[in-house]
């Protein structure tokens, strides 16, 4: 096993080390799905929703949810706890570089992610028939693009924050209206036509949307493309950039 396969799988088992952030990044997303499936009225078509179903909605929803905790709530204080702590630092005088250590971490969460969207797509259409992405390639893009686009927001965060609480109260704080616009208390379908308009230009409610439209049997949208794209691009840059050592 390489030494880069060896950190990220250690990255993993410290995650797990962590009951609290491993239940809510691999299983919350999936509960969610089973308590909101199991409500006998959001299994019905509903003409608000296109024809869909609310559990039909959250289960792309829920995606969004995984990518969140993993990029805002988890790659932020690790990393800046690694920071805080002197972790990179020292690593800079052995063989194993910090860019390395960051590369596995990074590795780790989009693992993660694919696992915890896994869980919850399988469990969706398993115990609801929630319909898989009819238009695959598109999802698997939207899910890259809107990953990669929150993982950069991520990374500046823990580039900014002088320790791990700070890193950790930052992403909490984009976390709840990132969620908003990905629609997680009300699908976007029924918001006001000016907060769809602003959810079309953030990272999860851009990502959302293209997640929906794959679901649908569509390829995503060039607009929420476009700004996941973008935002891979800014954030990936700024935080390359300003991220530091020590």
């Amino acid at each position: 096993m390489s030494v880069f396969a060896k950190l990220t799988l250690t990255e993993f088992k410290l995650m797990l080390r962590e009951p609290l952030p491993a239940f809510f990044v691999l299983l919350f997303p999936t509960v969610l799905v089973v308590i909101l499936g199991s409500i006998p009225s959001f299994r019905d078509p509903s003409a608000d929703l296109g024809g869909m179903s609310v559990i039909d909605l959250y289960v792309g929803i829920s995606v969004a949810l995984v990518i969140a905790m993993v990029a805002l709530q988890v790659t932020p204080a690790v990393l800046s706890s690694y920071r805080e702590r002197g972790v990179l630092r020292r690593l800079a005088t052995t063989p194993v570089s910090p860019m390395k250590l960051l590369g596995a971490q990074l590795t780790m969460s989009l693992i993660t992610a694919i696992v915890s969207a896994t869980l919850v797509l399988a469990v969706g259409r398993i115990a609801f028939d929630v319909a898989l992405a009819d238009q695959f390639p598109g999802f698997v893009l939207a899910f890259l693009l809107c990953t990669l686009a929150v993982l950069g927001i991520g990374v500046l965060i823990a580039a900014l924050a002088p320790n791990a609480k700070a890193g950790n109260a930052i992403g909490t704080v984009l976390f709840f209206p990132s969620m908003f616009f990905a629609g997680l208390w009300t699908p976007r379908e029924v918001m006001p036509q000016v907060l769809q308009r602003i959810g079309d230009f953030t990272p999860l409610g851009a990502g959302e949307r293209a997640l929906h439209d794959a679901m649908s049997g569509n390829w995503p949208n060039m607009l929420s493309v476009t700004v996941l794209a973008a935002y891979v691009i800014v954030f990936g840059l700024a935080s390359s950039r300003l991220f530091r050592w020590s």
